[in-house]
């Protein structure tokens, strides 16, 4: 189904739940301690499960990025595999649980949402209630996306505060 039909019928008062899409599904932590392990088989769990559940539907196998950073698509070989193949027409929506999972960085996550749409493809994030296919999304990606980047930014200073405190207060033990 292309983008401007989806979009008729969701203005006309369908759902996307009653549309029958091609849905897929992005997953990805950003280290593989157990605890985020867990958190990505639970993400995994609930979006197989989630789309199979909708008889709409018809489930692809989804795309996981496990330990690797979402300030950057370079070393996220599922994610560029997924573009890739929303080029071929695998999938018509991408399921995401929030933006933070799809790109912690602005321009990567409006570039590769416009790429997709592109390619006639939307991503629904979830937790933010952004469904990329609708026309109102691109400003609040565009502010969830910012809000993203700033606490990547706030992460990085506050470990690199704790570092060098920590360099500081070896220093003055060992001068004691």
């Amino acid at each position: 189904m292309d983008l401007y039909n989806i979009r008729k019928e969701i203005n006309s008062g369908k759902s996307i739940y009653d549309l029958p899409l091609k849905v897929t599904y992005y997953a990805r932590v950003s280290s593989e301690k157990d605890e985020q392990l867990n958190s990505l088989d639970n993400q995994v769990f609930y979006f197989e499960n989630h789309i199979k559940g909708v008889s709409n539907w018809t489930y692809i196998d989804g795309y996981v990025d496990e330990g690797i950073s979402g300030t950057s698509v370079n070393k996220r070989d599922a994610f560029k595999r997924m573009i890739q193949d929303s080029k071929k027409g695998k999938f018509d929506l991408i399921l995401t649980k929030e933006v933070t999972r799809f790109a912690r960085n602005t321009l990567d996550s409006i570039s590769y949402t416009q790429k997709l749409l592109e390619n006639g493809v939307g991503v629904l994030f979830q937790s933010d209630n952004i469904n990329t296919i609708m026309p109102d999304s691109e400003l609040r990606l565009a502010i969830m996306a910012s809000v993203a980047q700033d606490e990547v930014r706030k992460l990085s200073e506050r470990v690199k505060f704790g570092f060098s405190r920590s360099v500081e207060k070896k220093r003055v033990l060992r001068e004691q």
